[in-house]
């Protein structure tokens, strides 16, 4: 193929290939098709996977018809009752309850309301004190062997017995019922954040610690940087058994001791022989228990090691 070059001086001369032409106008050179890379394909975009009602369904669906049988069978057992209430009298009586839970008519008649952040605050300021005392007491326990083998038989000794043995001690010491309920549930939520803990402590990989050695680190860098994110897992097990046990505790000192709280609520309730109450109690009961339950589940979980 001949082109024409453009002489600076103005001149056209003849040029014999394309590769003598001037970088200007010189003509590209013909590339076999053949011979041609492969232009790469642009990445599909990602398909949005279609949403998982199947899924849903089976987490959904099961607890819906197990709900709906325990109120066919309820509303069959009571169905000729005049004692026993019916889920409908039960569920009109807690849409009366809930319109106004938080109502005061003197310190033995407050709504539902009051009642449940009464006891609340008690499972917390007992709950509390218990970590305070017991998470600590459980890094002693799993780090130093001669301080575990004085503390076990004690705590193997004191683990067994009911909370509410120990609500007659706090009646003596406090001389009053609410101290009392609070100190019920220190006693009774320590045991399982101590031992968890002190476990958890225990099961440290030793390669861990002699890393630590290695690099003379101090017993607080120790517990802060090696100890305390392997226990996380069992520290806070211990802590959702903890906070179960103390709500359990909590209604039936509360039924012993008096006061404003869900457990002297459903007490007093029994004693004006409305059961629709109580079991509205039951219900709200259970309900904050697994409220806390899924709350300290979601912790456990953002704070879960690998």
């Amino acid at each position: 193929m001949t082109t024409t070059v453009i002489d600076p001086r103005g001149d056209a001369r003849p040029a014999a290939d394309a590769r003598d032409a001037h970088p200007a106008v010189r003509v590209a050179p013909r590339v076999d098709a053949a011979a041609r890379p492969a232009r790469a394909k642009a990445p599909a975009a990602p398909t949005r996977d279609p949403f998982d009602w199947r899924g849903l369904a089976g987490r959904v669906v099961p607890p819906i018809i197990g709900m709906g049988l325990l109120v066919a069978i309820w509303a069959l057992a009571t169905k000729s009752s005049t004692q026993f209430p019916t889920p409908k009298a039960t569920f009109d009586a807690a849409w009366k309850l809930f319109a106004d839970p938080f109502y005061r008519n003197g310190p033995n008649d407050q709504g539902i309301g009051w009642n449940i952040l009464n006891s609340l605050e008690r499972v917390a300021l007992g709950f509390g004190l218990a970590a305070v005392v017991g998470i600590p007491l459980g890094f002693l326990i799993g780090r130093v062997k001669l301080f575990d083998r004085m503390v076990s038989p004690l705590i193997s000794l004191l683990k067994p017995v009911s909370p509410l043995a120990w609500l007659p001690i706090g009646l003596l010491v406090f001389k009053s019922a609410n101290p009392a309920a609070i100190w019920t549930i220190f006693i009774c939520s320590i045991w399982p954040m101590l031992i968890n803990t002190a476990v958890g402590v225990q099961r440290v990989p030793e390669d861990y610690l002699n890393v630590a050695r290695v690099l003379n680190l101090s017993e607080w860098k120790i517990t802060t940087k090696i100890l305390l994110p392997s226990v996380m897992p069992y520290l806070l097990t211990g802590v959702r058994l903890s906070v179960g046990t103390a709500w359990l505790v909590i209604v039936a000192a509360e039924m012993l001791t008096g006061g404003v709280g869900i457990g002297f609520w459903v007490w007093d309730e029994w004693n004006n022989l409305n059961v629709a109450h109580i079991i509205v109690a039951i219900f709200v009961i259970g309900f904050v228990g697994l409220l806390l339950e899924w709350l300290l589940m979601a912790l456990a979980r953002r704070f879960e090691y690998r």
